[in-house]
């Protein structure tokens, strides 16, 4: 009796198959700012109004690998002025195999912040919790939508050129 997996692809099968293998996540930098703590801390005050932002940028490196950062901020604010900002840029070092280099782009800017996402997304909470705040959890980010309305964007100004 052998342990041959009848439904396992063979290695050459595989060889061209989509992959993407994280080899690195890292902050590379993070900023909160708390300005008015303590008197911002004190309960029974209003909720504060939200602004977040997102960015993401790849490249790819000398060694055939991608970076691929990943910046999020948060600023909550109310009528009087600054509650906290959060800035955080992460990032990762990704090796992408069997991916035409037409849709490299794609993954660098959509799959790839999708890994790093959950990861990020504790960072803010913890940090803000840390400043004295309830955890600020992040909702998930559609970053399909985003690269696809960037996408649009940058064809529309090339347009109009």
């Amino acid at each position: 009796m052998t342990d041959i997996d009848a439904g396992a692809a063979a290695p050459e099968e595989t060889a061209d198959a989509p992959g993407i293998r994280i080899l690195a996540q890292f902050i590379r930098d993070l900023s909160f700012e708390n300005p008015r703590a303590p008197e911002s801390l004190r309960g029974g005050v209003a909720q504060p109004q939200i602004d977040l932002g997102v960015e993401m940028n790849a490249r790819g490196r000398d060694d055939g690998f991608y970076e691929v950062d990943m910046k999020l901020s948060a600023a909550a604010k109310r009528d009087d002025g600054a509650v906290f900002v959060v800035e955080l840029l992460y990032g990762g070092v990704f090796q992408i195999t069997g991916v035409g280099p037409e849709d490299v782009e794609m993954v660098l800017l959509i799959e790839c912040p999708r890994y790093l996402f959950p990861f990020a997304r504790r960072i803010i909470a913890d940090v803000t919790s840390d400043g004295g705040y309830p955890p600020f959890l992040l909702d998930p980010i559609d970053f399909a939508s985003i690269y696809s309305a960037r996408k649009a964007q940058a064809e529309q100004q090339v347009g109009h050129a």
